[in-house]
């Protein structure tokens, strides 16, 4: 289950009416939110910064609109490279 998102706020960011595809954006979110938090170093939570949870929208977003392409289906987080910068732990 998405943590720092709700599947609705997912459905209106994509323009998804109806809810043949939820269990689908249900793992997009799921694994967007897993990306962001490994590479902000950050629990996600509803509670989270609007850069991290826009970051894990448009991760998911681009995994939705590309799921049919072999080339693009490791999204790159260079999307999303400036809204998790200021979030990034510092490296030891």
């Amino acid at each position: 289950m998405p943590q720092s998102l709700t599947l609705a706020e997912a459905r209106a960011f994509l323009r998804v009416s109806d809810a043949a595809e939820d269990a689908l954006l249900t793992l997009l979110i799921e694994a967007a939110e897993a990306r962001v938090a490994a590479a902000s170093g950050l629990a996600l939570t509803p509670a989270s910064p609007a850069p991290l949870r826009l970051s894990v929208l448009i991760l998911a977003a681009h995994a939705y609109e590309h799921r049919a392409s072999v080339d693009e289906a490791e999204p790159s987080l260079a999307l999303v490279e400036p809204w998790l910068a200021p979030y990034r732990k510092a490296r030891l």
